[in-house]
């Protein structure tokens, strides 16, 4: 089991509310199917219901959730075959990403990394801290989206990231998948280390498919 770290203070204000909807609905703090009552939303950030129309806007934009006439706005769920078809998308940009990160950066600069994902994962590992686990994945993916400088690319992964986190989380405490993709993160940084940007590319594309053989495989007790 993921052991929970202590919640941040909540934030409060028009510029907190969109980030932490999307947080919330990311690591199913809102479920799918949850409904999000624009009255509460406006009294718990002190901002008017227009404000909070406008995030939800927003939210329907990335697919987060719907509007539904009568009913309001609720948290979207995915189907099967809708979270197959973002982990093929998924794929190819995140293979994407990791080339970009290695072309337009110096190769030396991932060797922090590099000793990160070395004895450090492998002890996260051993002992099942999986929380901090998928923070350093997170660390290494906001790396490499910085260092790949497309904000195109970036938006769309965090789009997808918003959709898939809490699935991923679930994936990485499945059986012997933590330790795989800690063999399978190494590879591409050791790539990456050396400057060989497509070596990188095939490699982290690699990763997503065995995530989602992993998926395929336990579906019942991820989805």
């Amino acid at each position: 089991m993921i052991k929970s770290r202590p919640a941040a203070p909540r934030m409060h204000g028009a510029a907190a509310l969109l980030p932490a909807l999307r947080e919330r609905i990311a690591r199913h703090a809102l479920p799918p199917g949850a409904k999000l009552l624009e009255s509460e939303l406006s009294r718990e950030f002190g901002v008017s219901r227009a404000k909070v129309r406008d995030a939800f806007g927003a939210l329907e934009q990335r697919g987060l959730i719907r509007r539904i006439p009568n009913r309001g706005a609720v948290v979207a769920k995915l189907d099967l075959s809708q979270v197959f078809e973002i982990y093929a998308v998924r794929e190819m940009l995140e293979g994407l990403c990791v080339r970009l990160a290695t072309q337009r950066s110096k190769p030396s600069s991932w060797q922090d990394l590099v000793r990160l994902f070395g004895r450090p994962m492998e002890a996260l590992v051993k002992r099942g801290d999986f929380e901090e686990y998928i923070a350093n994945l997170d660390r290494l993916r906001s790396r490499t989206i910085e260092a790949a400088g497309n904000a195109v690319l970036a938006d769309m992964l965090d789009s997808i990231n918003d959709k898939t986190r809490e699935i991923q989380r679930r994936i990485i405490i499945l059986p012997g998948r933590a330790a795989e993709g800690l063999k399978q993160h190494r590879a591409v940084l050791a790539a990456m280390r050396k400057g060989d940007a497509f070596e990188a590319e095939e490699l982290r594309r690699g990763n997503i498919r065995s995530s989602r053989e992993y998926l395929e495989r336990f579906q019942n007790f991820v989805l």
